[in-house]
């Protein structure tokens, strides 16, 4: 007996939540091309252009500099799975719910991790960050969110890696909400660990996680006393596969890899400046529109991240009710709080393609029928 499964028809939301971002139709299109084989000369080619394109986006020229098969947790778990041994301490900056995670993979694989602390929605100065080194002495790594998806928070990073280094440290960025959208010059700022994800502000389909490493770190990789606790994420491995060698290690998805290149090339077709600018100035209009309406925006302005705000909600307005009337009545996209800000924030997200003046001025005048209908 067949099943009665009809063909796939999923409405057209206006994705404006923390991830996914709407994908351009360059993209969309370039995901339709035909696949080839993962050792074909053509797609071998391919890889090395991706790779430029990554090194020209996070402004590097590492040699490890290319995209993590697996969504921007991958990216967090292959930085510590590869760089972290039993015994290691780790500090870690937490002020949010993905540098918790990052706690939490850091200790599956050895880490003594020192946690140094923020309320939701924070930033560190960079005394507190030093001092936490000078404390914890040796420190292997430091790591941080640059843009803390769950707050809206920008953690500031001028500065850091000297202070880092001269403590004998590796500098650990999650850079997931803020790669493409916000500026970020990986060897400008002395990172030696930094990954993101495809679905933010470089508007490709998730799955997968850009990396890159500094030559400091790799070497520390290389010196490492025990093999790496993870075959899939193995470093020394996946290298030799995007290196000269082409050692084959796993099937990537070739349909994400062409989507991938054409987001790159999107975003430098742009230009990487007049990327920032734009998610800088509709994030602006954003919040200038949600003060009108009343509204006020959970992080201070200086700490803004420009690609995710988060908006307080009213007292008396019910979180669920008015985001299930913006995808049930609007088709528009957004994401409420969790942990200790469920209920209290709405998360909206200005990211790639989704940063668009013409989003903004809808949402605020859907959210402005929603709020004046007292719901």
């Amino acid at each position: 007996m067949a099943l009665a499964i009809g063909d796939l028809n999923v409405p057209q939301r206006l994705l404006l939540g923390p991830g996914p971002s709407a994908v351009h139709p360059r993209v969309l299109r370039t995901m339709s091309t035909a696949l080839i084989g993962y050792l074909d000369p053509e797609w071998l080619s391919l890889m090395d252009e991706e790779q430029a394109l990554l090194r020209a986006v996070f402004q590097t020229k590492n040699s490890i500099t290319f995209p993590m098969s697996g969504t921007g947790s991958a990216g967090m778990e292959t930085a510590f799975c590869n760089f972290v041994e039993p015994g290691d301490t780790v500090v870690i900056g937490c002020n949010g719910y993905f540098s918790d995670r990052m706690c939490e993979m850091a200790k599956i694989y050895g880490a003594n991790v020192k946690r140094i602390e923020k309320p939701w929605g924070g930033v560190f100065t960079l005394a507190e960050l030093e001092a936490a080194l000078a404390e914890n002495k040796p420190v292997k790594i430091l790591a941080l969110v640059h843009a803390e998806t769950s707050t809206g928070a920008l953690q500031p990073l001028e500065g850091l890696a000297e202070v880092v280094h001269r403590h004998g440290a590796l500098l650990l960025i999650d850079c997931v909400t803020s790669l493409g959208g916000v500026p970020l010059n990986i060897d400008g700022l002395g990172i030696d660990v930094a990954y993101s994800a495809s679905q933010k502000c470089l508007g490709c389909p998730p799955g997968l996680s850009p990396l890159t490493v500094s030559d400091q770190a790799r070497e520390a990789l290389y010196r490492r006393k025990n093999k790496v606790p993870n075959w899939y994420l193995d470093l020394t491995m996946i290298e030799k596969y995007w290196n000269n060698e082409r050692v084959y290690h796993h099937t990537p998805s070739t349909t994400l890899h062409y989507g991938f290149r054409e987001g790159l090339r999107l975003v430098l077709e742009e230009g990487l400046e007049d990327r920032w600018f734009r998610h800088q100035a509709i994030a602006e209009y954003l919040w200038d529109k949600m003060e009108t309406l009343g509204l006020k925006m959970f992080v201070p302005r200086q700490d803004r991240l420009p690609s995710l705000s988060t908006v307080c909600i009213p007292d008396g307005v019910d979180d669920a009710t008015v985001r299930t009337r913006l995808r049930e009545t609007y088709n528009i996209d957004i994401a409420g709080g969790f942990g200790p800000l469920k209920g209290k924030i709405w998360r909206i997200g200005l990211m790639g393609f989704s940063s668009r003046r013409e989003n903004v001025t809808l949402l605020s005048e859907a959210l402005r029928e929603i709020l004046h209908a007292k719901i």
